[in-house]
């Protein structure tokens, strides 16, 4: 069997489609929610604690000197980052939750299959067996 021939059967494997589509669907996702975060929850959630961006909150370890920039720890980025997963975390979550009841075929209780003549016999037998028992 041929190198390509054994990548393209990988390849075109339904599992790894599938994959492919959700990576590409999931960080088209993500933009989406990072974009809904940035502009439309944290100006607000700014205002709220006095107008200030999260973006703008940072730790100057060193500051800068001639050409070296300074050595910055910008905390606010990682709080909206921080905000962005909760938010996409819980998009993500209640899309599923949605698709589970989409999906989710009520199952018709069915009766139990009647036993078998043997099944029967079985049973008789074990019940004589037992009242034998209990008698002595």
């Amino acid at each position: 069997m041929s190198l390509f021939k054994e990548f393209r059967d990988f390849a075109m494997r339904g599992n790894v489609v599938d994959l492919a589509v959700g990576v590409v669907i999931g960080a088209a996702f993500g933009k989406i929610v990072s974009s809904l975060v940035a502009n439309i929850i944290m100006p607000p959630l700014g205002l709220l604690i006095g107008g200030v961006d999260f973006k703008q909150f940072r730790w100057v370890l060193k500051p800068a000197e001639g050409d070296v920039p300074a050595v910055v720890m910008e905390y606010g980025n990682f709080i909206q980052t921080v905000f962005d997963f909760v938010i996409i975390a819980f998009a993500i979550f209640m899309a599923i939750k949605v698709m589970n009841k989409l999906y989710t075929k009520k199952e018709v209780e069915k009766p139990a299959p009647k036993p078998s003549s043997e099944e029967v016999l079985l049973t008789e037998i074990r019940d004589l067996l037992k009242q034998q028992n209990t008698k002595i």
